[in-house]
């Protein structure tokens, strides 16, 4: 690439200056010309009306007591984990890495958790599944490993708990299912 002459950068530099304090001062000439907004309306919507749905959502507040008693239970037992509660679309509410949990646990945590709520069944249940449908493992943010258990109102998923670190699938399964019973209480 040419390098430019101490001119050519002096110049470019005055241009790019000149353009960015006439867009300033315009936006700040346009805003002191307009008139104040008027108040928001408050928009209330019909929940008869057959173009909305409604959902169900964990609070954070009941996710972490979800997260903290799964994380109660493995140490109880000694063991290093991390727990993950997602919410119904699969977004990460609350994760606790407990002390000494392994790096890799947080990530297989959230996943266990979203594989979990995406099916509605116990990540256990699903690596059964994989000996019919083998592709299941390639979609993206799955993990086919004992460890998730969804969270039910109704027999619909709200949520789900993934736990990783313990020495295996069932453990990991079991401290989900401490979550779960928890948010029962």
């Amino acid at each position: 690439m040419k390098k430019l002459s101490l001119r050519a950068r002096v110049l470019t530099g005055a241009v790019a200056a000149a353009a960015l304090s006439a867009g300033t001062f315009g936006a700040m000439s346009a805003n002191a010309t307009e008139p104040a907004a008027a108040p928001a309306v408050a928009v209330k919507a019909d929940t008869a009306d057959k173009n909305l749905q409604q959902s169900t959502h964990l609070t954070v507040a009941a996710a972490t007591r979800a997260a903290q008693a799964t994380l109660e239970a493995a140490e109880s037992e000694n063991q290093r984990i991390t727990v993950a509660v997602v919410d119904r679309n699969g977004n990460t509410v609350v994760t606790l890495r407990g002390d000494g949990a392994g790096p890799q646990s947080y990530e297989s945590a959230e996943r266990k958790a979203f594989t979990a709520v995406s099916w509605n069944a116990p990540t256990s249940e699903l690596v059964k599944r994989l000996a019919t449908a083998p592709n299941l493992k390639d979609i993206p943010g799955t993990l086919f490993l004992a460890g998730g258990a969804p969270v039910q109102v109704n027999g619909a998923p709200i949520a789900g708990i993934g736990v990783a670190g313990a020495p295996s699938g069932d453990l990991d399964e079991k401290f989900a299912q401490a979550g779960v019973a928890a948010l029962a209480k």
